[in-house]
């Protein structure tokens, strides 16, 4: 099993400033067409810990995407890890993500503390809430929480604001469809 340990590596290229659109959709396609054994890996890999199985899986996604996954350090591994992983577990959606979290029943708690979380703790949490989708049926947009996920920690300026920004949406799109139920 692979540890991913940023203090065990050197300092590799960064991180890829985004992903584009293209590159996601080539994700989802690959995900949709792979073999049982494949989705099977991605679908149960944990995004900390992978295991060599998981590992080839995930590369050859990645590649397929149009990624280039050789130069990343172990924290955009473990991003893309997840982005994949709840991919396969959950599908892809269209639509506001805060509004297919309503629809699934998440909880106001639950959808609160996944917006307010950073770093590790948020990592945590999107493994769960993919599991709650998925067990409701209800496929995320991807474009949304696959940017959330890899800017979740970010450091620079921009990078935090358009995640600020990504929450804020997520957040008015949630409540305002939780409102309109009542």
């Amino acid at each position: 099993m692979l540890e991913l340990s940023e203090s065990e590596v050197q300092p590799s290229a960064p991180e890829p400033a985004a992903a584009s659109d293209f590159s996601l959709g080539k994700l989802v396609g690959f995900i949709d067409r792979a073999d049982p054994g494949t989705r099977a890996a991605l679908a149960r890999l944990d995004p900390g810990a992978l295991r060599p199985h998981q590992i080839a899986a995930l590369s050859r996604a990645l590649i397929d995407a149009g990624l280039s996954p050789d130069t990343w350090r172990p924290s955009t591994w473990r991003r893309w890890a997840l982005i994949a992983h709840g991919m396969a577990l959950a599908g892809h959606g269209k639509g506001s993500l805060g509004k297919q979290m309503a629809e699934a029943g998440v909880s106001e708690p639950r959808v609160t503390k996944l917006l307010a979380s950073r770093g590790d703790a948020f990592l945590q949490i999107v493994p769960r809430l993919l599991r709650l989708l998925a067990s409701k049926q209800v496929k995320p947009n991807w474009y949304a929480l696959s940017e959330l996920i890899r800017k979740n920690d970010a450091q620079e300026v921009a990078e935090k604001e358009i995640a600020e920004t990504l929450r804020l949406r997520i957040a008015g799109d949630y409540f305002s469809a939780i409102a309109r139920t009542k």
